[in-house]
């Protein structure tokens, strides 16, 4: 089995990487992550997901190189991260009441074979209507600064929904696990059986 690297720095990345149960190291892709023109938010995060794992490719030649990016779209606009409290107020207060569109790129590249892998996958989020009150109090107990979105889903944040609509609950976090599941085993690599 060729070792594995998340080309990401992400501790939520990392968490949720860990759930499959094997082994992984990571390492930071340092790319331009600069929207280009009339660029898709699909075509966006699509094109990231591959550049962070082939970024990665002069420093690991033989392995299994995984790739995400995520965008958050709401009212057609790209949302990202907020960093400070007021654009987090800013963020939720425009998402009340509103359906939120999670758009997560992944991409497996086999840096030994030149292969690559690339999907993107969509969660929408519904929700509920907030009270400045309730929006204010989130915010302060959760700080969720370094979030798309604004909020964490695995955390409080489940309490802002009316309801969550995908196909894999980790893509809302950041790396859709069943995609990366059947991408790893069209690899050679089953999470299931790997240390048999």
């Amino acid at each position: 089995m060729l070792p594995i690297v998340l080309s990401s720095t992400s501790i939520y990345r990392r968490l949720l990487l860990e759930k499959i149960g094997l082994p992984f190291t990571c390492a930071a892709p340092h790319i331009d992550e600069s929207p280009q023109e009339n660029e898709t938010p699909e075509q966006l995060v699509m094109r990231l997901s591959q550049e962070k794992a082939i970024a990665l490719q002069p420093h690991y030649s033989s392995h299994l190189i995984i790739g995400s990016d995520q965008v958050c779209i709401l009212n057609g606009e790209l949302t990202g991260k907020p960093h400070n409290f007021e654009n987090a107020f800013a963020q939720l207060k425009k998402a009340s009441g509103q359906c939120v569109t999670f758009y997560t790129g992944i991409t497996l590249f086999n840096s030994k074979t030149g292969s690559t892998d690339t999907r993107c996958e969509l969660f929408n989020v519904h929700f509920r209507v907030l009270t400045d009150t309730e929006i204010i109090s989130y915010l302060k107990k959760e700080q969720p600064l370094n979030c798309a979105g604004s909020f964490k889903s695995e955390g409080l944040g489940i309490t802002l929904f009316e309801k969550l609509d995908g196909r894999d609950p980790n893509t809302l976090i950041g790396l859709p696990l069943i995609t990366l599941t059947e991408m790893l085993i069209r690899q050679g690599v089953n999470p299931l059986t790997a240390h048999d």
